[in-house]
């Protein structure tokens, strides 16, 4: 249970650090110690990561991925023995083109063999979660130790200015020993896949909350009509963003083992809308000016557009319009 607000927590580290925070800072004041997802605290923990997201998206991009993987350990189990203060990624991204396969061990570890794409933090963490796949054609989890002669972090596979920070590149495996997680299948099907995914949308709502916080302070003595007119606009989509994100993390609390999809899907499309909005509105609410000279400001409006591009865009619009289409009468998510 967090024992201080996460602001607060956050605001002592960055005064002790000038304000460059990295992941460890973070593990080390136990600000990963945060709630499970679906345990009653759901809203509470993502308003930790929005915090986190507010200073810095690359940050976060970390941050949120070493909690769901011990989120993911603590569902499933099969955690191996790590030293205090150990660092985590979550890399389950599936392209067609990079494959880490799983092969049965001795003492019943596995050996990780393959390419793994994405892989965010790979120079940074001292372990990762893993999905990789059997002999038989399974989808698998494993944790592995990042500090074997076996595992290699590349410079390939991110060119893009936007999150650069977050150095989300490939990792090559040559049977490097690993310790699987859970049972085949488990990652997908286990009631957190979901409620983990809606805690995304928690990210990008701290990076549309950290741009607008910077419009606000730029807004000057007396803002014109336009200004305010931009500031109005952002606070109409942080609004219904905030309200969004409150009712899903509600619903994930009140239904901790049913499957969110649908939940994380609006929740994650509603702070998609939003933060192109904010997007939108705060270039022209302050110019020019800090897009070239606030390197903070520039970074953020920079980092967001990437980061939203791990939304399946028309896919998950097409995927959320299913199950409103499966039902026989109108959906009562659309009634007041």
């Amino acid at each position: 249970m967090l024992q201080r607000a996460p602001d607060d927590a956050l605001l002592q580290l960055q005064l002790r650090h000038g304000g460059d925070l990295a992941l460890n800072h973070l593990v080390d004041a136990r600000i990963d110690a945060l709630p499970q997802p679906g345990a009653g605290q759901t809203l509470a923990r993502w308003r930790v990561l929005a915090e986190v997201a507010a200073h810095d998206l690359s940050l976060v991009k970390l941050f949120e991925g070493h909690t769901d993987a011990l989120a993911i350990l603590a569902e499933l189990g099969g955690a191996p023995e790590t030293p205090a203060g150990a660092s985590w990624g979550t890399w389950c991204a599936e392209p067609p083109d990079a494959r880490v396969t799983l092969d049965a061990h001795e003492s019943g570890r596995v050996r990780l063999t393959g390419t793994k794409a994405w892989c965010s933090g790979a120079a940074k963490v001292s372990h990762a979660v893993v999905s990789c796949w059997n002999a038989a054609g399974d989808p698998c989890l494993a944790a592995v130790a990042m500090d074997q002669p076996t595992v290699w972090v590349t410079e390939n596979g991110w060119y893009a200015v936007g999150m650069a920070a977050s150095g989300s590149v490939d990792v090559r495996f040559n049977r490097a020993v690993a310790t699987p997680i859970g049972q085949p299948g488990d990652y997908v099907n286990r009631a957190g896949f979901w409620q983990g995914g809606a805690g995304i949308a928690a990210c990008w709502f701290g990076g549309l909350l950290g741009i607008a916080r910077m419009v606000q302070q730029r807004k000057g003595p007396k803002p014109d009509a336009h200004r305010l007119a931009h500031i109005g606009a952002i606070d109409v989509a942080l609004t219904a963003a905030a309200a969004q994100l409150r009712e899903a993390a509600a619903w994930i609390d009140e239904h901790p083992k049913d499957s969110a999809q649908r939940v994380a899907l609006r929740a994650r499309l509603v702070v998609e809308q939003a933060a192109n909005e904010v997007i939108h509105h705060a270039g022209r609410a302050v110019g020019a000016g800090p897009l070239c000279r606030d390197p903070r400001f520039a970074r953020a409006m920079a980092d967001l557009p990437v980061f939203l591009r791990q939304s399946h865009a028309e896919r998950d619009l097409a995927a959320l319009g299913q199950f409103a289409a499966n039902e026989q009468e109108e959906p009562s998510s659309w009634t007041l």
